[in-house]
């Protein structure tokens, strides 16, 4: 066993062994130390009596068997073995515990204990390999192991989920069941306990690596040892991996490239040595600048030639990692990879490793800066074809490749035929990222000069396929397209795209909710929601469950919707603009316009769905709600009226006017439930807010606690709390509403107390060494313990007959005992703490944090905690440091309103803590120093100045992180003018933070303290001049990636758990516009007294007047963006309005909102129209130019403009399309750059029996037979290669791509495969000839295949020809583009003109009866060579054609049976001649048509 778990380092067997005896006597005590001598002296004499077992283990120059090798770390030059423990390895199912240090006998034991394991697979070691990333490997192992989380985490919350459904049935029916739900739970709770722990292990391992980087792969590709460079005599040492610089990279490279050279090894043998090439770049970034090509390609060209799909995915790895720039991409491509790639893409499911590799190897020219020039036709269309399969496993990646070269080179894609599978994939919702697909259609719609490639009113509608099919009725596949309209709507250029012939698209969506049932319409009354953003209230479940919208309901849903939601009301945002609320009133007017709420009102009279009904009627109550506040009033005045419902209801002898009657009260009832939900939503200050909202209080607090005796008696009786001491009997509910009502008021809770036990059972259930609420798992459903836990802390410490009755329980005693468990100077050990790390993640032992915070808001609670001690604990807890989770959970939940210890361990916190303690520090300042505190007694204000000055301490931290969360925190806290102004006198010092304080920077202009403040420190001056020459350009891609991020913030993707290391102010989006200089400087007069005199503003008016129209300069639509925000900036403001009317500026940005071809411009436009109506002033001039906005009571403006006329805001003219056929690529995107000779068209006949009795003379003619009266009008044949069986077989590949002549052009190309040449005894000689070969891939190039069949074509070929073709040995030579018989070819158009293309095509005639009865029974053969449905012009010729020919049809019926043959001899000429349209390429056809027209044909 020694050879399996020693990794001995350089040296005999002996003296590793006394290494590691030395190593382990450090590790072991004294006592122990001669037995394990002993024990390794036994093991050296076994050592010696097996010599194959120690010599295949530690022999530096035998080579090791695969076994081995999979064991072995790679040795470097020199026969060094690195040793097992200083090498970490994560292979599949070991374990991921932290390695420790070099020479513990534990970590060596483990490490190949593990690696055995790995080893034992051999069988899978190939794909193993290859299934490597392209990253570290602890960064997949983390990437594992978080996914493990996350499957863990959705099945701990299923079981939760049945547990609760399981709690509200019968007790004795569901025990056997809930037994095994409360077992998965807790198996899942185990499962979630370890994966964290393996995370946090992996993480830190990540951190502290101890492993030679070069090594992190070889436990997954093993056999990479011995290849690396030449012994050295410095590298003789011990194994340290400081001597790795010394590593010759090009004599590794060169020995590498020798061994595989080698011929007639295994796969294991080529695969091994890939991986140490691609480890040796990785090692060595610079080396892939020198290689030599002409030696490297040819090594390379050998691995993509094996027959083994591992060899050729290694060898498609080591060009990736081989590519630098773009002359690297050209040496790739002239090793003619374009046939190896065409070639693995299109083999079976068996070579997917291959397949992948390969598309990994495509998609690394896209990383490249104009690498997407160097993709190829054939490349393109061959990842097309596999886009459109929908079993293909790799379908995602090529859908996700396709839409990338849309984005960087929509030409190639569209002429390579990759628009279809994108358009399919957007229309049956399959791709599950279909907002990435629809991004890049967004992206070209944006400009004229991308945009020509898409056709107008089409691309995006397809989004709505799955809203108007009646068999749709997959949920998953409704939302992911619901998911794509959503994105879409939310950008400016896919609004203005579905908004293109008046609404079409978005009434189409409209109507289809009033015309399907079932999942179509709640899908599009999801996506409504959506899209309004609006955030359906607490009560909105209960609701659409059935449940009346009762008194008690509503107050008690109410209470704590209003005071959650009441602090951002409170925040006096000094006139901020919020675009989203903006872009939200403009979709919401585009759904009133295209008649959102008559269908709403018609889909809640019709549906027989209850919930349906319900939601649509909640709907309408919201969309009245948000009309109203964002909506000008001549918009939401007639819309409130609901005139449909009314007249409806009217209707005395109609008896649907019931329907109609319930309807309205359900509105009704919604509506005054949702005014209710925000009575502040309409106030103009934050004081008033605070006013109303304590006045709002007290009437509910009071009727809380007016229960009369027999009331609240029955409720303790309700309660099940004095009939039971099992808490799962109690009725929570009722608890809670006893707690927060009656039990506040002194006189009833000393009666809970006295006369019965409902208060000594609660307090007993909440005590730690009961171990009840303490062993109770911590999930979704059981946070309600927690909150009543709070309550009742809260009703304690509302009556001194609470605060004794707490002051004399064991409950804070307990709690105390429990945290001097984690204090190592008290004294108090125990071996599960009951505070522990694991306690705390997976029981609700960390909701007591939440009631001491409780406690620390109040001065009695302060003075209870201090009873007991629990302040000095909390404060060596601290300084220890050895707990992070217990300080974070104590900084998050403790009150900070009251002057007392909770700041001083905040404080200390801040300064004295880890970095991570610090940043969590901050956050916890953040509710305090933005938001208006309500004090213990719930009267007025608290004071933010304390924090304030902590976060301006904060400013100076060494960490650059803490420093950027306190600026953040400190620049929402300037949104308050007193907060601003206490800032300013802080005096803080910023210029140590660069970029990071310049935001706070800009604020402090706001006010006249902080510009003169500011101009002393000579910093207005000096800015001002670096936003006029550059920042402000700059500043139009930070805001529009802010509004971007707000806009695709999605509500929902939040889950709803809730937990105690949560604390009440959650990380919200950062939603405030990024400061403006121009709009800060103009809040003050002296500010724009300066703007004044340096005449910035003239000179972004005169930008917009004579560059607002340009729509082809890139940097200058950039520069009319900027000054567009500059002047919005400046118009906002009160003081700042009066340079609008000096100007006239606002007219130009009108006309740029309306009229311009950039749809971000216009959508910038109107942003900007927004901020100029913010002011009186420009409120004004936009009412004078046909634009209104909403105000608030005030009658100040909300920013919310829109124009009367909304269609001629998105009046989007129909744009030019750029048809296919015009499209002309670059050689250095094709394949094979020889041309097929174009073929015209047939010319129109009087009669289809004419026109195919000319192709019959044709035939005859070329046949040498008897010369037919109409052979002068005969159509041209042409002549694609001089054998007439490759004539026949490129014939046949054509009739491929067509789906009448599928079918048989298949079986006559299987039999020519398999038929006998004359006279040789072997294949047919043209399916192993390069030429031929070449030409087929031509037509594969230019026309649509499918993926089968592109396999099936190319596999009638030997493999010896792509041999051929890849090393040139048909003549063509390397490189793209080279054919071997492209001088033949040439010489031979050259002597023909257009009079010898008439002559002989093939050798058989064929009759022109198939072609009749083809067109009378299976309809005439429309070509469908081409994916490309752009030929306006063919499809126009073709339909008249077909109208002419069924007029001739039915003239010609006497003559059936002359024209009647056997289907089987009988190819079909008019086939043929469809064929003969669709063999070049489109845009030579197109020239070729042009040439006939001039010839006057």
């Amino acid at each position: 066993m020694t050879g399996v778990f020693d990794a001995p380092s350089e040296g005999p067997i002996g003296k590793s062994n006394a290494n590691n005896k030395s190593v382990e006597s450090s590790y072991v005590p004294q006592q122990q130390q001669q037995q394990q001598q002993q024990q390794q002296q036994q093991q050296q004499q076994q050592q010696q009596q097996q010599p194959p077992l120690g010599s295949s283990a530690h022999s530096a120059g035998s080579r090791p068997s695969f076994e081995r090798d999979a064991l072995q770390p790679p040795a470097p030059a020199g026969g060094r073995n690195l040793s097992a423990s200083a090498v970490s390895f994560a292979p599949r199912g070991s374990s991921l515990n932290p390695s420790p240090m070099p020479g513990s006998f534990s970590s060596d034991l483990r490490s190949q204990l593990n690696l055995s394991r790995t080893g034992s697979r051999p069988d899978v070691f190939p794909l193993e390999k290859l299934d490597e990333d392209d990253g570290p490997t602890q960064e997949r192992t983390l990437t594992y192991l978080r996914e493990a989380l996350s499957r863990e985490m959705k099945i701990k919350e299923g079981s939760e989920n049945m547990l609760e459904a399981l709690n509200s049935k019968k007790a004795k029916q569901t025990k056997e069941q809930r037994q095994r739900v409360e077992a998965e739970l807790n198996s899942s709770n185990q499962r979630i306990k370890e994966l964290r722990q393996k995370i946090t292990d992996a993480q830190r391992t990540k951190a502290e690596p101890t492993t030679p980087t070069r090594a992190r792969n070889d436990s997954l590709f093993p056999g990479t040892g011995g290849l690396r460079s030449p012994p050295s005599a410095s590298r003789s040492g011990a194994g340290s991996d400081l001597d790795e610089p010394t590593e010759s990279p090009t004599f590794a490279l060169t020995e590498i490239l020798q061994a595989l050279e080698v011929t007639g090894m295994t796969s294991d043998y080529y695969v091994s040595r890939a991986n140490s090439l691609v480890d040796l770049f990785k090692r060595h970034p610079t080396l892939k600048y020198d290689l030599v090509w002409s030696i490297f390609g040819l090594r390379m060209q050998a691995m993509l030639l094996s027959e083994s799909p591992e060899v050729v995915a290694a060898g498609y790895r080591i060009i990736r990692y081989a590519i630098s720039d773009i002359n690297s991409l050209r040496n790739i491509r002239f090793l003619n990879t374009d046939y190896l790639v065409t070639w693995s893409l299109i083999k079976d499911r068996k070579s997917d490793v291959e397949r992948e590799q390969a598309l990994k190897f495509v998609r690394s020219f896209l990383e490249v800066k104009d690498g997407v020039s160097e993709i190829s036709r054939a490349v393109v269309r061959t990842i097309a074809a596999a886009a459109e399969e929908p079993e293909e496993r790799l379908r995602p990646i090529c859908l996700e490749t396709l839409a990338e070269i849309l984005v960087r080179d929509p030409r190639l894609l569209i002429a390579s035929g990759g628009m279809a599978p994108l358009h399919q994939a957007l229309a049956d919702g399959s791709y599950k990222a279909s907002e990435s697909l629809t991004a890049a259609f967004l992206y070209l719609l944006d400009t004229p000069r991308r945009r020509k490639y898409l056709r107008p009113g089409n691309e995006l509608e397809v989004l709505f396929t799955a809203f108007t099919d009646e068999l749709s009725s997959n949920e998953r596949l409704l939302k992911q397209s619901a998911k794509a309209v959503a994105s879409a709507l939310k950008t400016w250029s896919g609004l203005m795209s579905l908004c293109m012939y008046n609404f079409r698209a978005i009434k189409s969506m409209i109507s289809s909710m009033v015309a399907q049932t079932g999942p179509i319409r709640e899908t599009i009354l999801d996506l409504i929601f959506s899209l309004l953003r609006i955030k359906t209230p607490g009560w909105a479940q209960s609701f659409l469950a059935g449940r009346r919208l009762t008194t008690y309901g509503r107050v008690s849903n109410l209470r704590s919707t209003t005071q959650k939601g009441s602090h951002a009301e409170l925040e006096d945002d000094g006139g901020e603009q919020n675009f989203v609320e903006h872009y939200t009133a403009l979709l919401l007017a585009i759904f009133v316009r295209s008649g959102v709420v008559p269908a709403l009102l018609k889909v809640t009279q019709d549906s027989e769905n209850d919930t349906l009904k319900r939601k649509s009627t909640l709907l309408i109550g919201e969309v009245l709600k948000l009309s109203s506040r964002l909506l000008p009033p001549s918009w939401s005045s007639e819309l409130q009226l609901l005139p449909e419902l009314f007249v409806s209801a009217a209707r005395l002898g109609d008896e649907n006017r019931f329907t109609a009657t319930g309807v309205i009260y359900q509105i009704s009832s919604v509506s005054r439930t949702l005014y209710r939900s925000s009575p502040t939503a309409y106030l103009p200050s934050a004081h008033q807010n605070l006013e109303i909202g304590a006045l709002d209080e007290h009437p509910r607090s009071n009727t809380a606690v007016n229960f009369d005796d027999a009331t609240f008696r029955q409720l303790l009786i309700d309660s099940n709390v004095l009939s039971s001491s099992n808490y799962n009997k109690w009725n929570w509910d009722v608890i809670l509403r006893l707690i927060e009502g009656p039990l506040t008021s002194g006189k009833r809770l000393e009666e809970a107390i006295k006369a019965s036990k409902f208060v000594k059972r609660i307090m007993s259930f909440y005590r730690p060494f009961k171990f009840r609420f303490s062993e109770i798992k911590s999930s979704r459903n059981t946070q309600k313990y927690v909150r009543t836990g709070c309550a009742l802390m809260h009703a304690l410490l509302q009556s001194p007959e609470g605060v004794k009755y707490l002051s004399d329980n064991k409950l804070l005693r307990q709690i105390a005992e429990c945290l001097a468990q984690c204090d190592p100077t008290s004294g108090l050990t125990a071996q599960d703490p009951m505070f522990s790390k694991d306690r705390l993640t997976d029981t609700l032992c960390g909701g007591y944090f939440p009631m001491l915070g409780i406690l620390s808001g109040d001065a009695k609670g302060m003075q209870m905690l201090d009873r007991w001690r629990i302040f000095n604990m909390m404060y060596r807890i601290l300084d220890l440091k050895q707990r992070p989770d217990l300080i974070k959970l104590m900084l998050a939940n403790f009150d900070y309103s009251l002057q007392g210890h909770p700041r001083v361990l905040l404080s200390k916190a801040l300064t004295a803590g880890t970095k991570d303690i610090r940043i969590n520090a901050t956050n916890a300042l953040r509710k305090y120093a933005t938001h208006p505190q309500i004090n213990g007694h719930g009267q007025e204000p608290g004071d933010s100045k304390w924090a304030i000055q902590l976060l301006v301490t904060q400013l100076y931290d060494p960490e650059v992180e803490v420093c950027a969360t306190a600026v953040k925190i400190l620049e929402k806290a300037c949104n308050t003018k007193d907060n601003l102004e206490h800032i300013v006198e802080c005096r803080p010092a910023l210029d140590h933070l660069g970029e990071i304080g310049a935001p706070l920077l800009l604020r402090f202009l706001s006010t006249s303290i902080g510009y003169h403040y500011l101009d002393g420190l000579d910093y207005i001056s000096n800015e001002m001049d670096d936003w006029f020459l550059g920042r402000n350009d700059s500043y139009v891609s930070v805001i529009e990636a802010s509004l971007a991020r707000s806009f695709l913030d999605h509500q929902d993707d939040h889950t709803n758990r809730s937990s105690v290391f949560d604390d009440e102010q959650e990380m919200e989006a950062d939603s405030h516009v990024p400061p403006h200089f121009y709009r800060e400087l103009t809040r003050t007069q002296e500010g724009c007294k300066l703007l004044s005199e340096k005449g910035h503003f003239d000179e972004f008016a005169a930008t917009i007047r004579e560059h607002g129209m340009q729509s082809d300069d890139p940097e200058m639509i950039v520069k009319v963006k900027g000054c567009l925000w500059a002047v919005g900036n400046v118009g906002s403001m009160e003081l700042g309005a009066p340079f609008l009317e000096s100007c006239d500026v606002v007219e130009q940005i009108v006309k740029i909102a309306q009229n311009h071809e950039v749809m971000s411009l216009r959508g910038t436009a109107v942003f900007v129209l927004g901020l100029i109506s913010r002011s009186i002033h420009g409120l004004e001039i936009l009412s004078e130019n046909g634009w209104d906005a909403n105000t608030n009571i005030l009658g100040h403006s909300l920013g919310l403009c829109i124009p009367t006329d909304l269609p001629q805001l998105f009046s989007l003219k129909p744009w030019k399309h750029t048809p296919v056929t015009a499209i002309e690529l670059p050689d250095s995107q094709k394949t094979e750059t020889a041309k097929l000779p174009p073929v015209p068209s047939r010319p129109r006949s009087q009669s289809l029996l004419k026109a195919l009795q000319a192709e019959e003379a044709a035939v005859g003619a070329a046949a040498g037979g008897i010369p037919h009266e109409d052979a002068e009008d005969a159509i041209p044949r042409v002549q694609l290669d001089p054998d007439p069986v490759n004539q026949r077989i490129l014939e046949l590949v054509i009739d491929m791509a067509n789906m009448v002549l599928h079918r048989r052009a298949r079986n006559e190309l299987m039999q020519i495969k398999t038929q006998k040449s004359k006279g040789a005894g072997g294949a047919v000689k043209g399916f192993s000839q390069p030429g031929l070969f070449r030409r087929v891939m031509s037509l594969l190039e230019c026309h649509h295949y499918r993926l089968a069949d592109r396999n099936m074509i190319v596999g009638l070929f030997d493999k010896s020809v792509l041999r051929a073709v890849v090393y040139g040995e048909d003549g063509g030579g390397g490189g793209v583009g080279g054919d071997g018989d492209e001088d033949e070819e040439e010489e031979d158009s050259g002597e023909s003109d257009d009079e010898e293309e008439e002559e002989g095509r093939e050798e058989g005639k064929e009759t022109v009866g198939a072609a009749v009865d083809a067109e009378r029974g299976e309809g005439r053969p429309r070509e469908s060579v081409s994916e490309d449905e752009d030929e306006g012009e063919d499809d126009d010729d073709d339909d008249e054609e077909d109208g002419e020919q069924d007029q001739e049809e039915e003239e010609e019926d006497d003559d059936d049976d002359e024209c009647g043959r056997d289907d089987e001899e009988s190819s079909g000429d008019e086939a043929r001649t469809e064929r003969q349209r669709s063999i070049s390429d489109p845009a030579d056809l197109k020239r070729s048509r042009r040439t006939e027209k001039g010839l006057g044909r």
